[in-house]
């Protein structure tokens, strides 16, 4: 069945360097915990976008579209024995996340443009994708790979990551193929800071993600891994 997250939420991007990143994290280890589903302090993330024949997401995100949303397919750590099929959506600067659960069969059929049996889930979100695969003819675009870095803080609901080694697929969508060849989507890369929370955000977080001179960013991953087509 499909889950969404419960309400819309806040969140912020900066785009910092290594050394913003040190400090941050030293002030986030007083404060806040590590996501206890990061093993190791951080997990690996890939996923694969979906797009039209106009790119219209693409398009969306950079001309800032108030009300936008994209489906991505996504697993970590390389096991494909849990993948989730996830559309984002945003309005007014809040963003929401539905989720439903595939298979890694169905996950192949999806890619391979087979959309026959996506009817017959009854999941709602895997049936929207039917939809719009078959009458916007969205289509798998791009691979989205990268290291994620989480922290938690529940006063506020509050989840601080670190987003870095952004790589790309090209145009390639080998994406249950752990070994795929992937690339650095540009260079001199930012690291991420992104940080989301519900009704309120809590001064002892805004203080520790405070580095003076960095503003808030419209920064995607998915915008950044299609600079090559």
């Amino acid at each position: 069945m499909s889950t969404i997250d419960k309400r819309y939420r806040h969140e912020w991007k900066h785009e910092i360097n290594y050394s913003d990143l040190l400090v941050i994290r030293q002030r986030l280890r007083a404060v806040a915990s590590a996501d206890p589903h990061a093993e190791g302090g951080g997990y690996h993330i890939r996923s694969l976008y979906f797009d039209s024949p106009g790119d219209k997401a693409l398009r969306e995100k950079i001309d800032g579209v108030n009300r936008r949303e994209k489906f991505r397919i996504r697993y970590y750590n390389g096991d494909t024995s849990v993948i989730n099929l996830e559309k984002k959506s945003r309005l007014n600067g809040l963003g929401t996340k539905y989720s439903a659960r595939l298979t890694r069969n169905e996950t192949a059929q999806i890619i391979s443009g087979d959309t026959g049996w996506m009817t017959k889930r009854g999941d709602p979100l895997i049936r929207e994708l039917y939809c719009k695969m078959n009458y916007q003819l969205l289509r798998p675009k791009t691979i989205v790979d990268y290291e994620r870095e989480p922290y938690i803080y529940a006063p506020g609901n509050v989840r601080v990551t670190f987003d870095y080694n952004i790589r790309t697929g090209l145009s390639g969508i080998d994406f249950l193929n752990s070994e795929c060849i992937t690339i650095a989507a540009g260079e001199d890369l930012p690291i991420i800071l992104e940080v989301k929370w519900d009704d309120y955000l809590p001064s002892i977080i805004r203080d520790c993600v405070n580095v003076p001179g960095r503003r808030v960013s419209a920064f995607s991953k998915y915008a950044q891994c299609r600079i090559y087509g």
